[in-house]
């Protein structure tokens, strides 16, 4: 078995610490959300916290750790007669990303089901988790139907499986602990509000923090033995305090000025339903048991506050998560009630003075070197910034060169129309195009290649049927073999990779115009976002293109990137389109099951790139309409003559054009549905 890093050991990130301390002496609380840059020490946190966790009382023999104390009535493996059980260490279970439904939940063999009767029924990850951590890193990046399943189980505390008709519950009580890089793309509201606290990371920028970490780091590669040795006793330490405040937590008075601290806060930030006043009282219940208090102040509120609201004043995935902290101060002392002493001690001593629970928020966190500092995790993590800001109203300024002018403000975004890739594809779950998925309407069955997964019934005993004379049937049942099985197939939903290619050029450059563009773009960004899809940006202006966002599943990322775009210079169209289809070259590489869709925003001028820029740029089109990549051209000619060169390059690229109104989804119904191949493509791909 390896040795984890010591949670007692971890350099600085205070508020990640006491997050989860938190949660070990009180999982209501709800778990925690940890988004941050690569390398600060997201998963190595949360791996070690499970080596701090009381051992767990269990039913000896049940594979769903029934408490023996009060055994689960509905246990699959029940019913439990009375005893005093066993005892194990908590269990800290990982999601991985790509996990199927049936390693999620648990498998039922469906062919003991109908040829025998009997549930035979393997626990899947939220039986192994209960009791215990469920850690899901890149959290951000689960599928939709695994995320559909954590929010069924985090709300009910129970898991149910059924596969036509057999069905199986347990229960499934487990802390949610997550870890994202923002950069890769936000999590759904759903999802987001099911996390009760969340943390930022980021590294420290101070040399001397940096040269701590990673002494630390190099000590325990080079011996991870003697290194864990070296901080036994603090964990010892940190173990035994979560042990007591975890005792002391059903003494602490939650008081009514407290309480109306709580709600006058949640109100005063406007956060959506009563979920956030629940977790911050449980959040400030268990600030005052760390720290050794039978009674909420006004302090454990506010730090409550911190960790509980800002992932929860999210209102579009352009927003950066935060608190404002003087509107909290002021919330906080108009509502403070008279039994609270105005200048009481924000951090009053706990069972841990003097030892591994000295320092840190709340006075909890043990020691930890100078400062603020961020240790290397031990597995890689994915590389990004920190979530980038929404659009400014302001312009942002720009270095203007030779006919450059700066960034203007995106107009305000609007619920825009619905554009699709024809035909049937087969990428990952999402809400766009049609697609062969594991998840929505039955379209027809198949012999299952493999594990069956999801059986088609009639189709089944339909198969069956003739062979039950020969297979000797004389009572009700039904004799199935395994040839008999069939899988069903199934029609949903995928995410695209939509490329948009946005012209930046002279001609786009008057200040209205622009901005309504950009709000154009910004409503397809939004759509993106809820659909799921992947998005990138490519830029052309002056004598070339350039992409300003590579692919990627973070729609705010490219919302800040076309904040910060300048206009002016010539219009080289050609290079815009050539950019673009090497782009879609290297995606259709790396992800072969993604199916495309370019969005071209222009007014269609080509006035750079060569001696005949409209022809450059027409072949350049006809590359796209060859490798059969679904397009949109979204018109940005205005004025009352319009030459209608948008529209001929959508023609050339064998796709649609949508004028700036009709993209609006209040236009004329029906205007815009499916983006068109030509008819070659979509006759081909008919045949």
């Amino acid at each position: 078995m390896s040795t984890r890093y010591p949670f007692t050991a971890v350099v600085g990130m205070d508020d990640l610490r006491l997050a989860l301390l938190l949660n070990a002496v009180s999982p209501a609380v709800g778990g925690v959300l940890v988004r941050g840059e690569k390398g600060t020490a997201k998963s190595t946190a949360v791996r070690a916290l499970a080596e701090l966790l009381p051992a767990v009382p269990v039913v000896a023999g049940c594979r769903f750790s029934c408490d023996p104390a009060s055994p689960d009535l509905g246990c699959p493996d029940g019913p439990h007669e009375a005893g005093p059980g066993a005892e194990r260490p908590a269990r800290m279970v990982e999601l991985p990303v790509g996990a199927s439904e049936d390693r999620l939940v648990g498998s039922l063999d469906i062919e003991k089901a109908l040829s025998e009767g009997v549930k035979a029924f393997e626990p899947g990850l939220l039986a192994s988790a209960h009791r215990g951590i469920l850690y899901v890193d890149e959290v951000n990046l689960l599928s939709d139907h695994l995320i559909d399943h954590l929010l069924d189980a985090a709300a009910m505390g129970s898991s149910y499986v059924e596969r036509e008709g057999v069905s199986v519950r347990h229960a499934a009580r487990f802390l949610l602990v997550g870890t994202m890089n923002p950069e890769e793309g936000e999590l759904r509201p759903q999802l987001l509000d099911r996390f009760g606290l969340t943390v930022e990371v980021a590294a420290s920028r101070d040399p001397q923090q940096r040269v701590e970490v990673v002494r630390r780091r190099l000590a325990f590669e080079d011996d991870p033995a003697a290194f864990a040795d070296r901080w036994a006793a603090d964990e010892a330490a940190l173990r035994g305090r979560i042990v007591t405040a975890r005792a002391l937590l059903p003494q602490v008075t939650l008081g009514d000025a407290v309480l109306l601290q709580i709600a006058a806060t949640c109100a005063a930030f406007e956060v959506d339903g009563m979920r956030a006043d629940i977790v911050m009282a449980r959040t400030a219940t268990a600030l005052a048991a760390w720290a050794g208090r039978t009674e909420v102040t006004s302090e454990d509120v506010r730090q409550a506050a911190l960790l509980a609201l800002p992932h929860r004043r999210r209102r579009s995935p352009f927003d950066a998560p935060g608190l404002d902290e003087d509107k909290l101060d002021e919330t906080l002392e108009e509502f403070k009630g008279q039994d609270q002493e105005p200048d009481e001690d924000p951090e009053p001593d706990g069972p841990g003075d003097g030892g591994p629970g000295d320092g840190g928020p709340g006075g909890g966190v043990p020691p930890q070197g100078d400062g603020p500092a961020a240790e290397n995790s031990s597995a890689p993590e994915e590389a990004s910034p920190p979530a980038p800001p929404a659009p400014s109203p302001e312009p942002a300024p720009q270095s203007a060169g030779s006919g450059e002018r700066a960034a203007v403000a995106a107009a305000e975004p609007f619920r825009t129309k619905v554009l699709s890739v024809p035909g049937l594809g087969e990428g990952a779950a999402g809400r766009r195009s049609r697609a062969r998925t594991e998840h929505g309407r039955t379209t027809g069955s198949v012999r299952p290649r493999g594990a069956l997964t999801k059986l088609h019934l009639a189709a089944t005993v339909q198969a069956a049927a003739p062979h039950q004379k020969a297979r000797g049937r004389t009572g009700p049942g039904l004799v199935v073999r395994r040839d008999d099985l069939r899988q069903a197939t199934r029609e949903g939903r995928e995410g695209n990779l939509v490329l948009f290619a946005v012209d930046a050029s002279g001609s786009m450059a008057a200040r209205r115009r622009m901005s309504a563009v950009k709000g154009a773009v910004l409503s397809l960004l939004l759509d993106a976002y809820q659909r799921r899809d992947k998005v990138g940006l490519i830029t052309f202006r002056g004598r070339d293109a350039e992409v300003a966002l590579p692919p990627t599943s973070s729609v705010d990322a490219a919302a800040a990137r076309l904040e910060k775009l300048p206009t002016g210079g010539r219009t080289p169209l050609s290079a815009g389109l050539l950019k673009a289809h090497d782009v879609l070259r290297v995606e259709r590489l790396r992800d072969p099951s993604r199916r495309p869709l370019l969005v071209v925003v222009t007014d269609g001028r080509a006035t750079g790139g060569g001696a005949d820029p409209v022809a450059l740029a027409a072949r350049a089109a006809r590359l796209h309409a060859a490798d059969g990549t679904a397009s949109v051209v979204v018109d940005c000619e205005t004025g009352p003559v319009r030459l209608g060169l948008a529209r001929e390059l959508a023609r050339e690229l064998g796709g649609t054009a949508v004028t700036l109104d009709e993209l609006r989804a209040d236009s004329i119904a029906g205007l815009v549905r499916d983006v068109q191949g030509n008819r070659k493509t979509t006759a081909r791909r008919a045949a």
